[in-house]
């Protein structure tokens, strides 16, 4: 994500936490929890910039906030998001700042009451997460830059840019793209496509890749594929290489 991103989904978790403890008339000097749901590792480059987020807005962590980490270390596997989203329900946190449609819908099935703040969910409306996009609902709110209307917009820009162009190779890291939790966002990449007469024909990388041998070999099929344009998702291992 972006510093932008970052900051603004600091904003929100900082909104809603404020909101709470007014509402709520929680008892002077008890420290806010926040816990953190995400995909990665604790030393990813995200965490320093949501630390700095919450800095420049004055909470300090360990002075005036407190940051319960749990990660998915590169696994795969929507019932450890479960157990971690578990964890923090049970410890009580006061909001849960998460990334990607994983670790979202583990929070969402985890709790209807702790607010939940997401980045990065590709459709967060086809995934059942929020009604709306101006009006959310419920417990979940964040931001996506990915929404079925955000595809369609970046097909139609592409159109402009290629206007032949019929044919087009999309490369997609994460989940294979027959998981429950992908199947969705892949269908409504798809249909944007249609809506502009393109074609698009899906490559897969793992997330985590086994190693750079899988990079590769998504490339070599993509110089195999009739496509007169390239359409990237954006992934943290396709951002890094």
């Amino acid at each position: 994500m972006k510093r932008r991103t970052i900051g603004l989904i600091t904003t929100l978790a900082l909104v809603i936490l404020v909101g709470l403890f007014a509402a709520d008339a929680q008892p002077a000097g008890k420290v806010p929890r926040i816990g953190w749901l995400r995909q990665g590792a604790l030393a990813e480059p995200t965490l320093d910039e949501f630390r700095q987020g919450l800095r420049d807005m004055g909470y300090v962590e360990g002075q005036n906030i407190v940051i319960e980490y749990r990660f998915n270390e590169g696994k795969a596997d929507l019932e450890l998001f479960r157990d971690l989203a578990a964890e923090l329900v049970r410890l009580g946190v006061d909001v849960i700042v998460t990334n990607g449609t994983p670790p979202t819908r583990a929070a969402r099935d985890a709790t209807q009451t702790i607010p939940i703040v997401f980045g990065g969910v590709g459709d967060p409306v086809g995934s059942g997460f929020v009604a709306s996009l101006p009006r959310p609902g419920g417990n979940i709110t964040g931001l996506s830059g990915q929404t079925t209307d955000l595809m369609e917009k970046s097909f139609q820009l592409l159109k402009e840019v290629v206007p032949g162009a019929t044919r087009v190779a999309g490369l997609m890291g994460g989940p294979a793209l027959d998981d429950p939790i992908v199947k969705p966002f892949v269908k409504s990449m798809q249909e944007a496509a249609r809506s502009v007469g393109v074609h698009l024909h899906i490559l897969h990388v793992p997330d985590p890749p086994n190693d750079l041998e899988d990079l590769e070999r998504a490339f070599a099929a993509l110089a195999h594929q009739p496509a007169e344009a390239l359409y990237i998702l954006t992934n943290p291992i396709l951002d890094t290489h």
